[in-house]
This record gives structure tokens, C-alpha cells and sequence, in this order.
């Protein structure tokens, strides 16, 4: 017997355990991605943290779109990058598809969004069509999967609950710079971005009688201020397979007024002081309802699937499945 009483089928699983991790340790993962936004950043963190090695490449903006040239130059350079020594190639987002498919010699995997699937049709056959050329597809919601022909995995981004967690509202407003009194709906958006439909949500707020505040571009550590400075957090989005801000303000135990877009229905379903509706009257006077109440929710208790341990878990998972 070994040392502490270890049996030698102890011994044996412990050692499987070790080689697993340092095989984790050496295996190294090439990202490729059309923006690094909060989500996919936490994503690699988590992997990072688990020993693998990655690199992210991100698709070159030339003003303010991309064209040929600029898929063009992305290209090459994946071509490139692709042929070095890395083990497997891990595309994020349907138009990155075609890039890892153009290399021949790497294990790929394709990470969908939402709008690649869920958003203009010709980006959706491209995606769809490139998904079944993959070694292993994800997909983050149950929205988006019901859309997905291919076999798949689901694994829900996880939400860094230790940094989005319940803060005190007046302490909140104070860091953010907002008034202590006031009811107030959050809007986390760009509000130029189409898709998020901030006409609407302006259209809703006022119709409520709650002041209706924005923010984009703020370091990521500084959002739970924001959700938490808010009485509750309101998405008028057209269509996505999120969104994640549902989730974050979950955790956050801010409540929420929302269409029923991507999985908000799903993640709110249970949770307390909360609204999905498809209906401008009905989101208004939800809206106006909850801020007058002055109450959080339950959605950091009954949410499940909120960690970036458990997202962590399930990515390893697909990757040790692909012959490396």
C-alpha cells in the first residue's frame, strides 16, 4: 500500500488524473474571432487557467467595417498561425469559420454566437454550412441550438460570480456617479447598434416614467457598479442568442424587463421581480412596476449554469474529445 493508506488503484486514478493535467498543459489553441468582447475574453481566461496555452487572432477593421481585404488579410495570417504548433484550431463566430476550415492539418472547433445563426439568413447558411465540415460545434443557448441541424454541444458562457455579485444600490450609484433617488433602468448597450433597438427601449422607458440610463465602453470590472446601481435592467433587443447581460444581472440579483429574445426566457424562468414580454404596454408597465417596488430578485439563487468554472469544465471536455 502506498503513503497514507493509498490503495494502488488510488495510486493508478491519481496518476491518470496527473497525466491529464499536464497533457492539459501542453496543449496549446489557436482563437480566432471577429472581436474580443467580455464573454469570449472570460472563455479564454478560464482555459488559461486550467494550463491550456492560447493565442487569439482577431479580424483586422479597416474604418469602421470589414471588407474583402481585410478577410483576405485575416486569412493569410490564420493560414499561418494554423500551421505552427498548436493543437487545435477554435473558431468564435460563423464568419470566422471559413478561415479555420482553409487549413488542413489541426483538429477545429466552432464556437456560434447567435447572430451568426439567429440573424440574416445568408450568415446563417454559412454558418450552418461550414458547422458540418467542424470536428465539434458549441452552442451557448437552448434558443440557438434548436436552430442547429449539426450535432453540437451547449455550453452556456459562465459569468464571473465573484465580480458580478449583489452590491448596495446607494453604494453603487455613488461609484457610478449617478442620483442616490430616482428610479432608474439600465441600458448596456451601444445604443447605434441595430440590433439592441435603443429606439424601443427609449419608447418604454418614458412610457414607465423611469429614467433610462446607458453605458458602453466601461472597463468590465466597473459593470456590476452599473447593474447594481440600476433598479432594473431593461433589453429590447430584436433578436441574439443571449443576451449575456440577462445572465450577469442574474447573478447580480438585478431584476429584469426583457423581450423574449435568445435565452432570457430561459434563464429567467423562476426568477423572481421579472418581466419577459413582447409587448411595448406590457414591458412599460412591468418596467414601472419593478422600479416602484424597489426589490432585487432571486436569480443568483435559482439560475443555474452561472460559473465560469463549470463553462471551463465543459470546454476541456470537447477539446480532450478531438484526436490531438
Amino acid at each position: 500500500m502506498s503513503e497514507a493508506g493509498e490503495t494502488s488503484v488510488d495510486a493508478e486514478e491519481k496518476r491518470g488524473v496527473d497525466a491529464e493535467t499536464e497533457e492539459d498543459l501542453d496543449l496549446r489553441v489557436l482563437h480566432i474571432t471577429t472581436s474580443e468582447r467580455s464573454f469570449f475574453r472570460k472563455q479564454v481566461e478560464v482555459l488559461e487557467e486550467r494550463g491550456v496555452e492560447c493565442e487569439t487572432v482577431v479580424v483586422p477593421r479597416a474604418g469602421e467595417g470589414r471588407g474583402p481585404r481585410e478577410y483576405l488579410s485575416f486569412y493569410l495570417q490564420t493560414l499561418g498561425k494554423s500551421l505552427e504548433a498548436f493543437d487545435i484550431v477554435h473558431a468564435n463566430y460563423g464568419l470566422t469559420a471559413p478561415m479555420a476550415l482553409a487549413q488542413p492539418v489541426r483538429p477545429i472547433v466552432l464556437s456560434l454566437w447567435g447572430s451568426d445563426v439567429l440573424g440574416p439568413s445568408w450568415l446563417a447558411t454559412l454558418s450552418e454550412i461550414c458547422a458540418e465540415r467542424f470536428d465539434a460545434v458549441i452552442s451557448p443557448s437552448e434558443p440557438l441550438s434548436r436552430e442547429l441541424s449539426v450535432p453540437h454541444h451547449q455550453i452556456p458562457y459562465g459569468v464571473d460570480t465573484d465580480l458580478f455579485r449583489p452590491i448596495d444600490r446607494t453604494e453603487a450609484r455613488e461609484r457610478v456617479g449617478w442620483p442616490v433617488e430616482g428610479d432608474i433602468a439600465l441600458f448596456p448597450y451601444d445604443t447605434e447598434r441595430d440590433v439592441k433597438d435603443f429606439p424601443r427601449a427609449e419608447r418604454v422607458a418614458e412610457e414607465a416614467g423611469v429614467d433610462l440610463r446607458t453605458v458602453s465602453g466601461v472597463d468590465y470590472e466597473e459593470m456590476p457598479y452599473y447593474f447594481n446601481a440600476a433598479d432594473v435592467l431593461l433589453v429590447t433587443s430584436k433578436y441574439e442568442s443571449g443576451p449575456m447581460a440577462v445572465r450577469e444581472a442574474a447573478a447580480c440579483n438585478v431584476p429584469v424587463v426583457t423581450t423574449p429574445v435568445g435565452f432570457a426566457p430561459d434563464v429567467l424562468d423562476g426568477v423572481s421581480n421579472s418581466v419577459v414580454a413582447d409587448d411595448d404596454g406590457e414591458l412599460a408597465a412591468g418596467l414601472a412596476e419593478i422600479a416602484a417596488g424597489d426589490a432585487r430578485s432571486n436569480g443568483r439563487e435559482v439560475v443555474d449554469g452561472l460559473s465560469l468554472d463549470e463553462m471551463g469544465e465543459r470546454l476541456l471536455e470537447v477539446y480532450r474529445s478531438l484526436d490531438v
